[in-house]
């Protein structure tokens, strides 16, 4: 085995040939020709984002929501509904009504409402409760319309369903309570207007400002992301006629969007700071910050595209054209810090530099060297390795272990806010029918009528069942449907064992003694499905983007450890922060609804944020690595490193915590636990790990770090992201 100091040696980059006259990089070419260009580049950028956004208002959006998972009862028996011709293939929505005194008071105003309703767009058919004994609550005070729709939710336009729930509102009095509810009630109701977004920008501007003390250098980061955000929009929005885009897309594009925009360029923009203050003109300084930081931006966008791809691995359509969306989402982010990020730099070069040299003199006159409280923090670290690394480790440990107890699942109008409609109706439905009647579970019985009457009488006895409704046959006589209401809510653990049960032990015997197949589907069964699956396919995806991940790092630092380190240190701050999103939105913690983590969030934050999280480990270790090739020296090569670093990695980890963070401000449950999860993984990323664990853990590891045992330094290729120092 090779000596650590031996294998380390080999570690520095091959001198340029040539001297000073060799020539720039790649990336410092593509500076160089945005530089030249300056006009062209801008005005090809507006050009192109303006013919998107022409192009994707014109064409409208296809979005649509894919949870078909073949393979699973549920989808079975969707199938099945839908080549039979039952009635529930379709989709339906609920129109509920409450009055104290009694229903059948209030019949004057609501059938004609109904019979109003049933000639609107969108409608295929209405069922009055007066028509109906069961659909009315038996103190009478409580009864619903059921509506059914002539396609699926998201075949039926908002606009339709809006309109109906108007007209039933209309017939409400003093007494007579009137609410909507289903899922397609549920979209339809007027959503907020962008306030996170709006609060996301307004913070990155502020800490931008902060950080450089000049508008015209905070501007320039956050145009750039602005541009690449407004891009990647309305391009989803034209792909989404061919590919499968989920309708809740654009909003996590705009919280990725702005957060990974506004870090790439802040991180190239810094780098030319740097540049400037090293006595470097502004076409220089962009050059060599672009041969530099560029690589890094480069190389932690690739990270992120191939962490966002591994989604394809867990075979959900929807979740996969979340995965395409943001992975082009990051790609122009990335391409517009390498190309328009400089152009802009080549306008406002020489005010920049001005801004920044005064502000040198000034911190010089007042005795301030940029770096060194974090060089002395640095040190504090570097005296105490391990209890620092120990305590660091424990906390996140600690915040990781509610993530153990997580329960997945999908939110359905019990957990939409209170003022909505569709809260309202779930409200009402519990009350009046029992808290099952808000996600029956549809048992599909393929096979005679006689085997459909006897699986529902079976199923009627069964634990945890409060009613069976009568086996209805199909069209074609082939299917019977029951409904079976659970004795608790679509959302409790005990209506999750009350699906496992029937599949389990109940169907299997009945199959057997009627020759029927039984399957049991239904809106909450797809639900429990979809996150058993997701669960199941998570560790490979986890696997997949960890060993990916780990490989470019081996390759771009030629070490074992710093890639097992990054690999260790990302999981545990992902978990983390996904314990912390169980504690408040599983256990209700700050006032939350208690309930599910939406089925999506583990894959969509372990994604996003592994990647994210690449971007501080390289950006940090490749600046540490740059003084270990120079110096030899592993504690100071750190200290250098996280001086160098330190300021910009804060700056770029508050700015993404607000824009992520301002999520938690929308009305939308997923988006509140995204962006909950992406702010808290980042934050604990920023703050504890980089500017804790990682120095503590680089000083124990010393030369060891960059140990790389010599039969795979010689078969490795050579792959770097800093470029040596041009003299």
């Amino acid at each position: 085995m090779s000596s650590p100091r031996g294998s380390a040696a080999s570690l520095v980059p091959p001198a340029p040939q040539g001297g000073s006259s060799a020539p720039v990089g790649r990336f410092g070419a593509l500076a160089a020709w945005a530089q030249r260009h300056r006009w062209a580049a801008i005005v090809l950028w507006v050009a192109v984002v303006a013919a998107i956004a022409l192009g994707s208002t014109a064409a409208g959006s296809a979005y649509q929501n894919d949870f078909s998972l073949p393979g699973t009862d549920s989808q079975a028996a969707t199938d099945l509904f839908e080549e039979h011709g039952s009635d529930q293939a379709g989709d339906s929505i609920e129109i509920v009504f409450k009055d104290t005194a009694g229903i059948k008071s209030d019949k004057g105003g609501i059938e004609p409402m109904l019979a109003e309703v049933k000639r609107m767009a969108g409608v295929a058919d209405v069922r009055s409760p007066f028509a109906d004994a069961s659909a009315v609550s038996k103190d009478g005070t409580i009864a619903y319309a059921s509506v059914t729709l002539d396609g699926k939710t998201e075949d039926v336009p908002k606009e339709d369903v809006a309109k109906i729930i108007d007209t039933a509102q209309g017939v409400a009095t003093e007494h007579l309570q009137v609410e909507v509810g289903g899922e397609a009630a549920r979209n339809a109701e007027d959503k907020a207007g962008p306030t996170a977004e709006l609060a996301g920008i307004v913070a990155a501007l502020v800490i931008l400002v902060l950080l450089f003390g000049s508008l015209l250098a905070a501007s320039l980061p956050l145009i750039t992301a602005l541009f690449a955000v407004g891009g990647s929009i309305g391009l989803i929005a034209l792909a989404s006629h061919i590919f499968t885009v989920a309708d809740f897309t654009p909003p996590i594009l705009m919280l990725v969007g702005l957060g990974v925009g506004v870090d790439y360029a802040l991180l190239i923009f810094y780098r030319y700071r740097h540049e400037l203050l090293a006595g470097n003109q502004p076409s220089e300084a962009g050059r060599k910050a672009l041969d530099s930081a560029g690589r890094t931006v480069f190389f932690a966008g690739c990270t992120v595209i191939v962490a966002l791809l591994g989604l394809v691995a867990l075979g959900l359509g929807s979740l996969q054209g979340i995965a395409l969306a943001v992975a082009i989402t990051v790609l122009i982010t990335m391409a517009a810090s390498l190309v328009l990020l400089p152009a802009l730099l080549a306008l406002s070069g020489e005010r920049i530099q001005r801004h920044v040299l005064k502000q040198q003199t000034e911190a010089t006159g007042k005795g301030r060297t940029e770096g060194n409280r974090w060089r002395a923090m640095a040190r504090a670290v570097q005296r105490r390795p391990i209890p620092t690394l120990l305590v660091g480790v424990i906390a996140l440990l600690a915040l990781s272990a509610p993530a153990v107890g997580m329960r997945l699942g999908f939110a359905d109008s019990g957990n939409d806010p209170e003022e909505t409609t569709s809260r309202h109706a779930y409200g009402l439905l519990a009350e009046g029918f029992g808290p099952g009647f808000n996600g029956p579970l549809i048992v599909l019985v393929k096979g005679d009528q006689e085997a459909g009457r006897t699986v529902q009488a079976q199923l009627a006895t069964t634990d945890g069942v409060a009613e069976a409704s009568p086996a209805m046959p199909s069209e074609d006589g082939a299917l019977s449907t029951v409904f079976v209401y659970p004795t608790t809510s679509p959302q409790s653990e005990e209506t999750v064992d009350l699906v496992h049960r029937l599949r389990d032990d109940v169907a299997p015997p009945l199959e057997h003694t009627t020759g029927a197949q039984v399957l049991v589907g239904g809106a909450t069964a797809a639900s429990q499905d979809v996150s058993e699956t997701l669960a199941d396919r998570l560790p490979l995806f986890v696997a997949v983007v960890v060993g990916l991940s780990s490989l470019l790092l081996l390759l771009v630092f030629r070490s074992i450890w710093i890639p097992v380190k990054a690999a260790f240190l990302n999981l545990l701050s992902i978990s983390a922060a996904l314990g912390v999103i169980t504690l408040v939105f599983q256990h209700g913690w700050f006032g939350a609804q208690p309930g599910p983590i939406e089925a999506f969030i583990p894959a969509l934050i372990f994604a996003i944020v592994f990647g994210l999280s690449m971007d501080y480990e390289v950006f940090l270790i490749s600046r540490i690595h740059e003084e270990w090739t120079r110096t030899k020296n592993p504690s100071q090569s750190v200290r250098e490193g996280l001086a160098s670093t330190g300021r910009v990695i804060t700056a770029a980890a508050a700015i993404m915590m607000f824009v992520f963070g301002a999520f938690v401000l929308s009305d939308d449950r997923m988006l509140e636990q995204f962006g909950l999860g992406l702010a808290v993984a980042i934050l604990l990323d920023a703050v504890v790990i980089r500017c804790l664990i990682v120095p503590a853990a680089m000083q124990m590891l010393g030369t060891w770090a960059w140990w790389l045992p010599a039969p795979l330094a010689r078969k490795l290729p050579k792959v770097s992201i800093e470029r040596p120092e041009q003299n």
